[in-house]
């Protein structure tokens, strides 16, 4: 336990903007003032940190309201040279003292908080020096003799050890995937090539992530540079391959940092130049620029920057003075803090590596999941599938889908054809899922029969809910015999978890069906068990995020609190993450249910709020939250008690929940998803197990189907175990701090 708390705290964005900062100084203050710490906001980073006046400004709650959806930082950001030299500092430390602030809260990337630690580390010199100089008295030094610090991580290129995200990069990716889908239909309609430069200038993240979530046919990279003398030819031929397979685009995305082996810098007109030279092709230079930093933010980083900037203020509360300053990110799902330096250290490490041209040493400083990513884009972006040697058994594998649709069951589809056809075996497609497969729909599916198929949402191969009774069952048997199929990929929500399980029970009685099958779990309402996070539910809370947005534009004008009913069954995922990442003021729940109490105060907080000037509210209602206090309920009550105050508006978003084009985030872990469920397949056709696939720690884990009941709820349709409920306090504190 800490011997005590900060006297003061201050939070300051500092370095490139990033979308999701503002969400990060949102959550410091309201946590600080949860606490009755006293907080402060640092304009124009380390200029406003040495210009002091009003530069610095104490904040309340209400001085962060309406914020969430703001892209950069509204505190602002600048580069301070004055802040480099010791004066500077001095004169940094004078301001803070003077305020009484002893405790730092800094957003940035790894040379903004270096800069602070270094501040951090020179503190009790620079306060005997402003004493000795009679700017500063004893007692005022006395009184804070330690800066504690902690750091948060804004940056889009994703390029900082101690966290699997950075505060900025899912909005980044968002960008570029929304831009790259955008081309694909002019690059299609035209056959021209286009070539995409992205940021990255020691990071390939950006370069390939989107690449692997929009179809791209080629990248460059800062860790894996082509072969010098080799890769223009290389790729030249990769494409033309494509061309004469049908094709009728080309992408090609480069990194703003890469370079062959030799170190020669790849760049997007050096690109264009060989395509138009060597392949006659009509190609256009795309640079996306400052684009990638801007925009609406993400859910993702709306909630990451809430969590982080959370947690940051609750580790300064309950450290010691002078315990080590610590880096706050997100590690296998999970908030997390780390030595902030050795963090620092180790991403400079990366970029000094790749200058030293040891690639295979940047490759494994990435991490595992950044090295598969690379090899199943190379998979992917074939022209063709590889040769298999003389006397290889191909496996003949049936992907079907099962359930509701949701963003990303394409995606996955294409990966797992791509995959398994590349490895040698025999992919079909099963339309209208677990009903299709009992009337013996089934069809190969090739390698071009799946093009273009990542950014599709819905389902294209149809899905039902179809349960298979004991008729059913013998259906599906005797179909899984004539055709021969050795192993089920079953992509879907609930429904098809319940449909896989059958067959798996139904073994004893036809052992046709003893084939290995997998479920990958693919729900807008993120009520599947062996998984933290279901493919589709990024989307869906992406499309939520939107329009409560507009709704919310619409509703200052006319101080008018607004009901939002969200999908999600028995499961409050999409309810209470929306409600974080748009500023909701209540969230009723499934898990929790509904009290009239409850509902009694917040008509109070309303009319409260109303009285003193509030010109919005916001309450996100969970479409099964309760049987009887349902959202049109809620919305009368609050309507009659309302009076002259406000009106009331209900908004049921309905279906457009599940649709649209996947996001980034769903369709790369669709397409990782996707490879590890054929890799088991293939493995364990022998044994014929049968598992569900998922993040589970945020590591992808097998989980065995046969223990899918005893890990749900018995009377309701959502695991028993839902990690993201941790989150309800949090959730709690960011709505209202102050009660």
């Amino acid at each position: 336990m800490a011997e005590e708390r900060p006297s003061s705290l201050a939070v300051m964005t500092s370095g490139g903007d990033a979308c999701g900062m503002n969400a990060a100084v949102r959550a410091v203050v309201r946590t600080a003032v949860h606490h009755g710490l006293p907080v402060h906001a640092i304009y124009e980073g380390y200029a406003g940190l040495v210009d002091g006046g009003d530069a610095i400004r104490p904040f309340e709650s209400g001085d962060v309201g309406g914020i969430l959806h703001l892209g950069g930082t509204v505190i602002g950001t600048a580069r301070s040279k004055e802040f480099r030299e010791r004066p500077g500092r001095r004169k940094a430390a004078r301001n803070l003292i003077e305020r009484g602030i002893d405790a730092l809260a800094v957003i940035g990337g790894d040379g903004s908080l270096t800069g602070a630690d270094l501040f951090r580390r020179e503190w009790p010199d620079l306060l005997t020096e402003l004493v000795d100089a009679g700017e500063l008295s004893q007692e005022q030094a006395d009184a804070h003799p330690v800066l504690r610090l902690v750091g948060l991580v804004g940056s889009i290129d994703n390029d900082m050890f101690g966290t699997d995200m950075t505060i900025g990069a899912d909005t980044a990716l968002h960008r570029i995937t929304e831009a790259m889908d955008a081309l694909h239909s002019t690059a299609s309609s035209h056959q021209r090539s286009f070539v995409i430069e992205v940021m990255g200038r020691h990071c390939g993240y950006l370069a390939l992530m989107s690449g692997l979530a929009a179809g791209a046919n080629w990248a460059f990279i800062p860790e894996r540079p082509a072969e010098a003398g080799t890769w223009a030819r290389e790729m030249c031929d990769a494409l033309a391959a494509g061309r004469a397979e049908g094709r009728r685009q080309n992408m090609v995305v480069v990194a703003e940092g890469a370079h062959d082996t030799d170190g020669t810098p790849i760049t997007a007109d050096r690109v264009k130049a060989l395509l138009e030279e060597e392949l006659g092709e009509d190609t256009r230079v795309t640079i996306l620029g400052h684009v990638q930093r801007g925009g609406i933010p993400s859910a993702f980083d709306r909630n990451l920057g809430t969590m982080c900037g959370h947690e940051a203020v609750e580790l300064l509360l309950r450290s010691a003075p002078d315990d080590e300053p610590q880096l706050i990110g997100i590690r296998e799902n999970r908030v997390v803090h780390t030595p902030l330096m050795e963090n620092v250290e180790r991403t400079k490490q990366v970029a000094k590596v790749i200058h030293d041209g040891d690639y295979e040493q940047a490759m494994q400083m990435r991490g595992g999941s950044f090295r598969e990513s690379w090899d199943t884009f190379h998979t992917l972006v074939q022209a063709t599938p590889s040769d298999q040697p003389e006397g290889h058994r191909p496996l003949r594998l049936v992907i079907l889908h099962s359930g509701g649709p949701a963003p990303g069951m394409n995606t996955a589809v294409r990966a797992a054809v791509r995959l398994a056809v590349d490895a040698g075996h025999e992919a079909f497609g099963a339309t209208s899922g677990f009903e299709g497969l009992a009337r013996g729909r089934i069809r190969e599916l090739g390698w071009m029969d799946v093009s273009g198929w990542t950014a599709f949402g819905g389902a294209e191969l149809g899905a039902s809910r179809m349960i298979p009774d004991d008729e059913g069952l013998a259906s599906i048997a005797a179909q899984i015999r004539d055709h021969r199929i050795d192993g089920l990929l079953m992509i879907g929500g609930f429904a098809g978890y319940r449909a896989a399980h059958a067959l798996l029970e139904g073994r004893q009685q036809h052992p046709e069906l003893a084939i290995p099958i997998v479920c990958l779990p693919a729900s807008i309402n993120n009520d599947l068990p062996g998984s933290e996070l279901s493919v589709g539910a990024d989307t869906a809370l992406n499309a939520i995020v939107e329009d409560v947005d507009k709704i919310k534009q619409s509703a200052v004008a006319w101080h008018r609190c607004f009901v939002v009913e969200t999908m999600g069954r028995d499961c409050g995922y999409l309810s209470l993450m929306s409600a974080m990442a748009t500023g909701a003021e209540r969230v009723y729940l499934p898990e929790e249910g509904v009290s009239l109490d409850s509902l009694l105060e917040d008509v109070d907080y309303l009319r409260s709020g109303f009285k003193s000037g509030k010109r919005l509210g916001l309450i996100v209602h969970g479409e099964g939250a309760d049987p009887v206090y349902r959202s049109g309920f809620v919305r009368t009550l609050l309507e009659k008690e309302g009076r002259d105050l406000f009106d009331v508006r209900l908004a049921v978003l309905g279906h457009v929940q599940q649709g649209g084009s996947p996001s980034p985030f769903d369709r790369i872990q669709a397409t990782r998803l996707a490879r590890r469920c054929i890799d088991y397949l293939v493995e364990h056709h022998e044994q014929r197990a049968s598992a569900m696939i998922g993040l589970q720690g945020g590591r992808v884990r097998f989980t065995p189907l046969a223990s899918f009941p005893t890990l749900c709820e018995t009377d309701a349709q959502r695991p028993r175990e839902q990690t993201w409920m941790s989150l309800r306090p949090m959730a709690r504190v960011m709505a209202h701090p102050g009660r």
